[in-house]
């Protein structure tokens, strides 16, 4: 760590001012938490009715979005947060995974083609679409091959996605007011797979330590029994996704971290403007509807995410034993009250949206090879 980054102060900053109890709570343990393993101060959460120091280390609960919000914050690049910046709102959600339809369809300003050329073999099949116009041939054509997921583009932790498998369907959900707005705002138009595992893939560099890691992600079910995002349990190195791959990784995971590589590659080269420190992705691996084996990214994070406390419990560990080559460690999201697991790390205890109770907490296991 440099001496400009060791007088750093660790800032929360809850993005959207309605956001629930629990991001901002999740936002501001990280921010503490974070401070702590580097030997930094934890100044609080962001006020926005005050200047912004020149010394703060940004911890957002969201992708920044636009040069002027970058700028009212102080971030000029990747050394200046823990998460990332794009110039339009659509390049941090789901949408850039797919294509669109054809040179006709609706695209958002600033949408970069290149992007999908990069990605359409390390992708599922799928489209974005923007427009309710656009909604119904983009369906028909996927549907041809299978049933679809319906995805809203800013829809998280899996809420908000309906399988479709045929135009019948589909001509229903299109009725709905809600679904209808969906496609005015962006919708991500995907095969569905079966049997599916879902691999998080990613780095991290904060205050020149660089983690790269693999894993997998798990759902639970929320208080109101929908299927939402449970844990992931990852497996961290120090360095790069050289490093990860020396291991002695299964032919799966091996294959996960690859197409993560090209599609992080791709968001550097198609959106030029974009930074990143935090860069996640999940990949699924399953079954098509003719039983083929299919594997493909089906997203970014480049904010706060769920593996965000497993990230920092092994960044601790890594800067506690600064030899230690890799480390295995999880996080966890369950909506039943129980007590910790020895050795484990709570981040959050409380109410959720949709919940009276959620617990959040990383564990920490040693690596054997």
């Amino acid at each position: 760590m440099t001496p400009t980054q060791r007088s750093r102060r660790v800032v929360a900053h809850s993005v959207h001012p309605q956001a629930s109890r629990h991001v901002v709570e999740t936002n501001r343990a990280l921010a503490r938490w974070l401070a702590q393993i580097l030997g930094l101060t934890f100044a609080g959460s962001h006020d926005p009715t005050r200047p912004v120091p020149d010394d703060i280390y940004l911890l957002p609960t969201q992708t920044l979005v636009g040069p002027a919000a970058a700028r009212q914050l102080g971030v000029q690049g990747p050394e200046d947060l823990w998460g990332g910046y794009v110039e339009h709102d659509f390049i941090c959600t789901k949408a850039i995974t797919h294509g669109l339809l054809n040179k006709h369809a609706v695209a958002p300003e600033g949408w970069a083609p290149l992007f999908s050329k990069r990605v359409r073999l390390v992708v599922l099949d799928g489209l974005s679409v923007f427009s309710l116009d656009d909604a119904r041939p983009a369906a028909t054509h996927l549907l041809y091959t299978g049933p679809i997921r319906m995805k809203p583009i800013h829809a998280c932790a899996g809420r908000g996605q309906q399988v479709i498998d045929s135009l019948e369907r589909f001509d229903e959900l299109l009725e709905q007011p809600e679904v209808a707005r969906h496609f005015n705002e962006g919708v991500v138009l995907e095969q569905d797979l079966q049997q599916v595992a879902t691999h998080s893939v990613g780095q991290s560099l904060i205050a020149g330590h660089l983690i790269s890691y693999c894993g997998e992600q798990y759902l639970t079910e929320d208080a109101a029994g929908e299927k939402v995002y449970g844990g992931s349990e990852l497996l961290v190195v120090q360095g790069g996704y050289r490093e990860l791959l020396a291991l002695p990784l299964p032919p799966a995971v091996r294959l996960a971290v690859q197409q993560a590589e090209v599609f992080d590659a791709a968001a550097d080269e198609a959106y030029p403007r974009f930074f990143a420190s935090r860069r996640n992705y999940d990949i699924a691996q399953g079954l098509d509807a003719e039983g083929r084996q299919r594997s493909g990214v089906l997203e970014q994070s480049w904010r706060m995410g769920g593996a965000s406390s497993a990230e920092l419990a092994a960044l601790q560990a890594f800067v506690e034993q600064p030899d230690l080559p890799a480390i295995r460690v999880s996080a966890v999201e369950t909506y039943i009250d129980r007590p910790l697991p020895a050795g484990a790390i709570e981040v959050y205890r409380g109410p959720a949206e949709n919940s009276d109770f959620l617990l959040k907490y990383a564990t920490v296991k040693s690596y054997d090879g």
